[in-house]
């Protein structure tokens, strides 16, 4: 009996042993091992997700505008690529990018030689041109911009600066492949799910259309389609929202989804179709409109701070219109305000 149980003790001391030295030689993780679908391994609408974290307490700048290069002629497109070079931070490009009809040839030989410069630091939005082509689904807007513009085909997307959730819409409600901009739509349901996952955060929102503008003919200004976005982004109490398609400049004070004046909560938007392309005179003045300008091509620099943001139009060299101001996130943390 003695003799048998020191025969299974001395067993097991080998297979210790045996183990032991295993756990050295094997390690931890194997690279070749099966791992989890990494972040491009399937499509997501959302960049905010799971990337490296930016720091909550800087400020970032967001400058751009919309109605940028017109193969027609470039010189406004070429007077405003002149303030973006000298304006650090992201830029957005509002619609509208490459006219006429947003081929891959006008973005090569228009966009890119002016605000194409800024490539690698822009973040797009699809306008009306982009769709130029028929039946090409914006798809030279697509194959120029990468990911840069989202999932292919969607054009709605999302990114964080900072304490800012920064929303880039497709306001093409009316083309078939955007799939219309509805309540339950699908751009509808994502944007309520992307909101629900970033509360607590300043809200900025951009596409090429606006839904309140002074433009002379309504239906080319007025955009009521875009109400069920509106309402998603105002329920999140969204800060800003930021369009194009009237080539003029034109800021509203903060309203509610049916233009009540709502100073407390409301969203200001800023209509920003300054990029380049031409100018559009606007009408007379929708209620809540507090400036507008026509006759100058320029870009709009925001500078996002986690509790509030500054504004400011800056015009092409030798204009003198300038507009600037600023406002309080309606997020800001409890203890801020």
């Amino acid at each position: 009996m003695t003799g048998h149980t020191w025969s299974t003790r001395g067993h097991w001391h080998k297979s210790v042993s045996q183990l032991i030295l295993l756990a050295f030689l094997v390690p931890l993780h194997t690279p070749g091992q099966t791992r989890s679908p990494s972040l491009g391994d399937r499509p997501r609408h959302s960049d905010a997700k799971g990337k490296k974290k930016q720091p909550l307490d800087k400020a970032f700048v967001l400058v751009g505008g919309g109605d940028i290069a017109s193969c027609k002629s470039l010189e406004g497109a070429r007077a405003t690529a002149k303030l973006i070079e000298q304006i650090p931070g992201t830029v957005f490009a509002a619609g509208d990018l490459a006219y006429e009809k947003g081929s891959a040839t006008e973005f090569k030989n228009c966009y890119d030689p002016t605000w194409g410069r800024f490539k690698d630091r822009t973040r797009p939005a699809l306008g009306n041109h982009e769709y130029g082509v028929p039946g090409a689904g914006a798809h030279a807007y697509f194959e120029y911009w990468g990911t840069r513009a989202g999932p292919a085909g969607k054009g709605y997307y999302s990114y964080d600066l900072g304490a800012w959730h920064i929303v880039v819409l497709n306001t093409n409600c009316g083309f078939r492949d955007v799939g219309g901009c509805d309540k339950d739509s699908q751009q509808e349901m994502w944007l309520k799910e992307d909101l629900r996952e970033h509360p607590n955060t300043c809200i900025l929102a951009y596409g090429h259309h606006a839904l309140f503008s002074s433009g002379v003919f309504k239906k080319h200004a007025v955009h009521p389609e875009l109400k069920p976005l509106w309402e998603d982004l105002y329920a999140a109490h969204a800060d800003l929202v930021l369009a194009g398609h009237e080539h003029s400049y034109e800021r509203f004070a903060s309203q509610d989804p049916e233009g009540n004046a709502d100073p407390e909560g409301g969203i200001r938007e800023i209509v920003v179709g300054t990029g380049g392309r031409s100018h559009d005179p606007l009408g007379f003045a929708t209620p809540n409109s507090e400036v507008r300008e026509w006759e100058t091509f320029g870009v709009l620099k925001l500078t996002l701070s986690p509790e509030k943001y500054t504004w400011e139009f800056i015009p092409e060299e030798g204009k003198p219109f300038r507009d600037s101001g600023s406002g309080v996130c309606h997020n800001q943390p409890s203890d801020a305000k």
